[in-house]
């Protein structure tokens, strides 16, 4: 194959499953909502069990009109969408689906690389909060910048622990070198990593930047139509990225019985797994008051962190 082809081919299937994926998942939180609560939610768009319920939502905020505030920044005001969604688009390219090289850019630093471009989504946050010219809006992007400054730190110190155990950065390294016996040992930094993911993505309990019950909607307030559709999007490839990056992490990829034919397939069934459990915690726990987000994060997930990081130093030099 041309090497522009495979290029192509990468790129497409990538945007494919930035544009499926999350539909995906945000059907399936809907649904596992509504049984979780009771409730039936929407069951007519496409008829079995309301399947088309996301289509019509996206169709709807199409025709809705798009409204910018007087007073805002335009420029930045329409550009912090955008944003948003577009580390998630870069931090897919790097992560492996499947062995043999089944990955849209292999990079030697791929868990730098995408940490580093993870902590970008908070300028969309802080972008749409400043111009809004709105004081909810503002509040909830100061929210959202403490948290980020909360909860970077544990989120990079577990993922260093799993780099340090498979002396590698790369993430198809990472996966290669990954044994059943890690679910034990790197487990205290997988639960730091998937709690410090969900504070970076903004999801329950760690909502405090959208705060529905005290700031409207947060930093997404004066948004309308598909610019408000884009920030939803943006929610649900959170979900599929951190679900990913946990997976690829310490989880195993695409490790199971018949990896080799199979692995692009385990790999689906485990992101989707821990997305049901993203989705569990939104149903399940009250949302965090500031002061309680700030304390798990300093006085348990970094200290539980850098503990892991010194166990596995010494497990290291043992071995």
């Amino acid at each position: 194959m041309p090497v522009w082809l495979d290029l192509v081919v990468r790129v497409v299937a990538v945007v494919v499953a930035f544009l499926v994926l999350p539909l995906v998942v945000g059907q399936a939180e809907h649904k596992v909502m509504a049984h979780m609560q009771g409730r039936l939610g929407p069951m007519y768009a496409g008829a079995f069990h309301g399947w088309a319920q996301l289509v019509a939502d996206g169709v709807k905020f199409v025709q809705k009109e798009d409204v910018t505030p007087g007073e805002a920044d335009r420029r930045v005001f329409r550009l912090a969408p955008i944003v948003a969604l577009f580390p998630y688009l870069l931090v897919l390219l790097a992560i492996p689906l499947g062995p043999n090289g089944l990955v849209a850019q292999a990079l030697d630093v791929g868990l730098f690389f995408v940490l580093a471009v993870l902590g970008v989504g908070v300028l969309a946050v802080l972008m749409s909060a400043w111009a809004s010219a709105n004081k909810y809006s503002l509040l909830g992007g100061l929210r959202g910048a403490a948290q980020l400054l909360g909860y970077e730190l544990p989120l990079v110190l577990a993922a260093a622990s799993v780099a340090m155990a498979a002396g590698t950065l790369s993430l198809p390294g990472i996966v290669e070198a990954w044994r059943p016996w890690w679910l034990l040992w790197q487990a205290p930094a997988a639960i730091v990593f998937f709690i410090a993911g969900l504070a970076e993505i903004r999801r329950p309990p760690f909502d405090m930047p959208i705060a529905d019950s005290e700031l409207v909607f947060g930093y997404m307030t004066e948004y309308t139509g598909l610019r408000f559709a884009f920030f939803l999007l943006a929610e649900y490839v959170g979900i599929v990225v951190i679900a990913a990056l946990t997976t690829v992490l310490f989880l195993g990829g695409w490790h199971g019985p018949f990896a080799d034919q199979l692995g692009w397939l385990w790999t689906l069934a485990k992101v989707f797994a821990v997305s049901f459990v993203i989705i569990w915690f939104r149903v399940s726990y009250p949302r965090l008051r500031e002061d309680q987000l700030q304390r798990l994060c300093w006085l348990v997930l970094v200290p539980v962190a850098l503990g892991q990081l010194v166990l596995t130093t010494v497990v290291k030099v043992i071995i």
